[in-house]
């Protein structure tokens, strides 16, 4: 069976539009010219690739699998010659980082910047969003490497540990429990608890404590994003746990407080990942070359928040 990479390139466009011209006017090939291509494939293969759906066309079973297929020897080439061009000595001088939120506002600005001043001519692309995003793009090769916390499946996943990431929980200065020492966890199930949504590693991480000791978590409000969990508190909304990474200005502005309650804080870290076995760029492998410095204090020290 002889296919060449053009007709998968074409068959790739059609799969993606789902429509000879459409994908034609996206190839700047006319259609007849597409819908040639496609029956030759199918032709080769032996099986029909593509069924009639409405106006649009859909992939058959056996055009599924060559997609699949088709993919991973793109993916493959690129791959390749990536590895090219550095033997050459050339870079690509792109690397693209993913981030769960907290981490992608309050965390990994601040280390790309340092980056950045030592390497300019290396193109930087952040994308923050949910943890369970974060470790899809990476599984899907859309980014290089990423920074998250929570990571409850690490198959398929290169990890190591980046830096510490700190659960406090955090109150109005003017709140009832405010100057109190050990504080039993107890005594939150009476607040109304402001947390993030379902599925974020913070709320995860609570779930567990909560669930360890066998104390009923009530949720008072949920809030999707950092910065209105500290905007709710601050109004005397409740009391929220969160990162301490996250509260630095407000910890100093004294707009919020920690309350020292039995067993926070909970120690953990934000986690450095990539896919196992995938070969980055020089660019994107300095970037984690980097990371691991800066984690170690070897580029810029971290100063943990003060309590």
């Amino acid at each position: 069976m002889l296919i060449n990479l053009h007709q998968l390139q074409i068959f790739q466009a059609v799969a993606t539009h789902h429509s000879y011209t459409r994908a034609a006017e996206a190839l700047y090939l006319s259609q007849p010219a597409v819908s040639l291509q496609v029956r030759a494939l199918e032709r080769t293969s032996g099986l029909p690739l593509f069924e009639k759906s409405g106006r649009a066309l859909r992939l058959t079973d056996a055009g599924r699998e060559l997609l699949t297929y088709s993919d991973r020897i793109f993916a493959l080439l690129d791959e390749t010659k990536l590895v090219l061009e550095e033997l050459s000595g050339a870079r690509r001088g792109m690397v693209k980082v993913a981030a769960s939120t907290t981490a992608g506002i309050y965390v990994v600005p601040t280390a790309l910047g340092a980056f950045h001043r030592m390497n300019p001519n290396v193109k930087l692309t952040l994308d923050v969003v949910n943890r369970i995003t974060v470790q899809e793009h990476i599984l899907n090769d859309e980014v290089d490497l990423a920074v998250m916390g929570l990571i409850e499946d690490t198959h398929d996943l290169e990890v190591e540990r980046f830096l510490p990431n700190e659960l406090v929980v955090i109150a109005p200065p003017n709140h009832r429990l405010a100057g109190r020492s050990e504080i039993p966890l107890e005594e939150l199930v009476e607040e109304t608890l402001l947390l993030r949504e379902a599925g974020s590693g913070t709320r995860t991480d609570v779930e567990r404590l909560f669930s360890a000791r066998d104390i009923p978590l009530h949720i008072g409000m949920e809030l999707r994003s950092s910065g209105a969990i500290k905007q709710a508190v601050a109004a005397g909304l409740g009391v929220a746990v969160m990162p301490e990474s996250a509260l630095e200005l407000e910890l100093k502005a004294e707009r919020l407080i920690t309350l020292d309650v039995e067993g926070f804080p909970v120690h953990r870290y934000w986690y450095l990942a990539r896919r196992a076995g995938r070969h980055l760029s020089s660019a994107a492998d300095a970037l984690w070359t980097f990371f691991r410095a800066y984690r170690d204090q070897d580029v810029l020290p971290f100063v943990p928040h003060a309590r």
